[in-house]
């Protein structure tokens, strides 16, 4: 099976490929990250890297290719919830367009698509066309959000996965004037979803947990304006998400982050512990996990540079309760509050054990060029393999897949 690989990074999608045990040659991969390229080269010198814009591929040039199967993760910014949202005006869809504009002129239309994306993309205009021509394009379409806690890793990174597949014998929804609803595919219908993904797992599904909008529940004092917060709200907040995080160190399902962590002799432990200033200014908003939790936040491209909102910090201090520790920071002099952090020996995750919690394997390596900085940087930006390789493999059939897997 021939594949194409576009918008490639460091090579998530490819990792997936190896790891579905497909059989498949990457024809192509495609990307204007000059690091990521980097990574990528260093990690498979045998693929044809091509470090030049999409939208600059030419239909001949696609046709040339040849390929059965296109991985695609767009970029996420046009569609994440923290940013602008600007979708189709937004200049970095230029290439996805391009993408899907030329899909029903290929020559040879790919048997299968795979895209990622992050959660919002679903409510997008780039989604409603792309989903439109791949219906006109006699492709059946599946749709759903995929987190690496539904597949035994504690790592929440909850995403959008399209799936199509090409039937000629399959007949155009668009024809109809029917969407069909989002489903499922068996292996992801018993999901034990956590509490704050819950109600993202179906795109046209009813929601089953609480709604972002919603009304809030009776015992919750609804604040009066912007201006004012009823005290009751934020300790329910805060009593809430202790809760949520019990319940996702209770599930036996998922691995304990101890099985992705270096060995303590290779990590040079003072370069990642966090400094005075941050245990400071920011405890509070610090995500704290020890080896034995069964959850970390999602890993984006900020890991170090900010605080909040982008990944776990790692306590390796057993012998202390965090819970014993924050309750009485508030009465303790500057100085006390930083000797008692320290003696947490809070920690960030390395850029290997973030990779391992994305599911990269171990032969997948950094050159050294690559800073820590970029390192992170190039992790956030990327994918969760074993996510991807097992929707993969529901997506290909049977009697396209090798026992051997690898390139063939």
């Amino acid at each position: 099976m021939r594949v194409l690989e576009l918008y490639s990074g460091i090579g998530g999608m490819h990792y997936a490929l190896i790891e579905s045990n497909l059989s498949y040659q990457v024809v192509a991969a495609v990307d204007i990250n000059t690091t990521a390229n980097q990574v990528y080269t260093h990690n498979f010198p045998n693929t044809a890297l091509l470090n030049k814009t999409i939208e600059g591929i030419t239909l001949e040039e696609f046709n040339k290719l040849s390929f059965d199967m296109i991985l695609m993760s767009p970029p996420c910014q046009p569609f994440t919830r923290i940013g602008l949202q600007r979708d189709l005006d937004d200049p970095r869809t230029k290439s996805f367009l391009h993408i899907v504009d030329l899909l029903p002129r290929l020559s040879k239309a790919p048997l299968y698509i795979l895209l990622e994306n992050v959660k919002g993309f679903e409510k997008s205009a780039a989604r409603e066309y792309l989903v439109k021509t791949l219906r006109e394009c006699q492709y059946t379409v599946q749709e759903m959000m995929v987190s690496p806690t539904h597949v035994g890793i504690p790592n929440s990174r909850l995403r959008y996965y399209l799936m199509a597949k090409r039937s000629a014998q399959q007949k155009s929804d668009a024809q109809t004037g029917q969407e069909a609803p989002v489903s499922f595919h068996p292996t992801f219908q018993n999901l034990s979803p956590t509490t704050d993904e819950l109600q993202e797992l179906q795109i046209s599904a009813p929601s089953t947990g609480p709604a972002e909008d919603a009304p809030p529940a009776p015992h919750i004092c609804p604040p009066q304006d912007k201006s004012h917060t009823c005290p009751c709200s934020t300790q329910l907040k805060a009593t809430l998400e202790v809760q949520k995080k019990q319940i996702q160190n209770s599930d036996l399902s998922v691995q304990q982050i101890q099985a992705f962590l270096e060995p303590q002799e290779d990590v040079h432990e003072p370069q990642h512990l966090l400094p005075p200033k941050t245990l400071l200014r920011y405890a509070q908003l610090l995500d704290i996990v020890r080896p034995s939790c069964r959850r970390s936040v999602c890993f984006t491209k900020g890991y170090r540079k900010y605080v909040e909102g982008t990944g776990s910090v790692l306590q390796c201090c057993l012998d202390t309760s965090v819970e014993d520790v924050f309750p009485s920071l508030d009465q303790c002099s500057e100085e006390e509050k930083v000797q008692k952090l320290l003696d947490l020996k809070l920690r960030y995750f390395t850029p290997r054990e973030v990779a391992n919690l994305m599911g990269f394997p171990q032969s997948f390596t950094f050159p050294e060029s690559v800073s820590t900085k970029q390192q992170y940087r190039l992790l956030g930006n990327s994918l969760n393999v074993v996510v991807v390789a097992k929707l993969l493999q529901l997506l290909v059939t049977p009697e396209l897949q090798h026992k051997d897997g690898g390139p063939h």
